[in-house]
């Protein structure tokens, strides 16, 4: 297995120059899948692991969370970055303890997000915001890992799509520390454009969760990373409710020929 500290440094690497796909998994067997498909990075998915667990995003808990981020960084040869959610604390203190944690089981980065889970107030105020970054950055520091810290604004994912906002929040997340920068939500040229002149010369993650754009489009708008979050999971979620439904309504069989035959990918596994 590769050292932790190699795969630091070849995520930070990979932030340096060009594109990255970094594909998300929900479990250790679509890591491992992924893996053998040559991808250079992995990320966890806060709302595929919650699924599989048969919850709605945002509802497994701290410990739970550990200990899947210890099974995909320690099960696969390659960097993985963790969704951390909103660091499973409000205040920057708990923010940093709890990112002490998640540096120690091995993920070459992790992502802080800015949203409540409030509806009605569904962002941390601005300057509480910047603090929990900041308190992150600091975590990191304290640890020693070089763990890749990912400042994350959800406004266009919580009904907030204010870009103006959406900016000055990335660019405070840097200026707290943080090494990338993510915007989940975005999705117009002119939107990618801005958030990544903004935040220059830091690195930018965006995500693809449907077929608008491709890897070549965004590495011309100066896109270093790009993820997919539950996507991948949704997916998969998708056949098997295709051939389950047909089975439940018809009686009949005939999209489980759409299945990866048994033998590839019991031997994808290995002995």
């Amino acid at each position: 297995m590769t050292p932790p500290t190699d795969r630091h440094a070849t995520f930070r690497r990979l932030h340096k120059s060009g594109c990255f796909v970094m594909p998300n998994p929900w479990d250790l067997g679509s890591a491992r899948l992924l893996a053998g498909l040559g991808f250079p990075a992995l990320a966890t998915t806060s709302s595929g692991f919650a699924w599989s667990m048969g919850r709605p995003d945002n509802h497994v808990s701290l410990e739970e969370a550990l200990a899947h981020l210890r099974s995909i960084a320690g099960g696969v040869e390659l960097p993985v970055n963790a969704d951390f959610e909103g660091g499973f604390a409000t205040e920057p203190a708990g923010v940093g303890a709890n990112v002490v944690r998640a540096a120690a089981t091995g993920v070459a980065g992790l992502s802080i997000e800015d949203s409540t889970g409030n509806a009605a107030h569904p962002l941390f105020d601005f300057g509480l915001a910047v603090e929990r970054v900041r308190a992150a950055r600091w975590a990191i520091d304290a640890s020693g890992t070089g763990v890749v810290l990912t400042g994350r604004s959800e406004g266009f994912i919580v009904g907030r799509p204010d870009l103006a906002e959406t900016i000055r929040r990335l660019t405070a997340y840097a200026e707290a520390g943080a090494d990338c920068l993510y915007a989940p939500g975005i999705r117009s040229r002119a939107e990618i454009a801005a958030v990544v002149a903004a935040v220059a010369p830091k690195p930018v993650n965006v995500l693809v969760g449907s077929d608008f754009t491709t890897v070549s489009e965004l590495a011309e708008l100066g896109v270093r990373r790009v993820s997919v979050g539950g996507a991948l999971a949704r997916a998969a979620w998708g056949g098997f409710l295709k051939a389950a439904t047909e089975i439940a309504a018809r009686g009949t069989f005939t999209r489980l020929a759409d299945g990866v035959p048994f033998a590839e990918i019991d031997g994808s596994f290995g002995a």
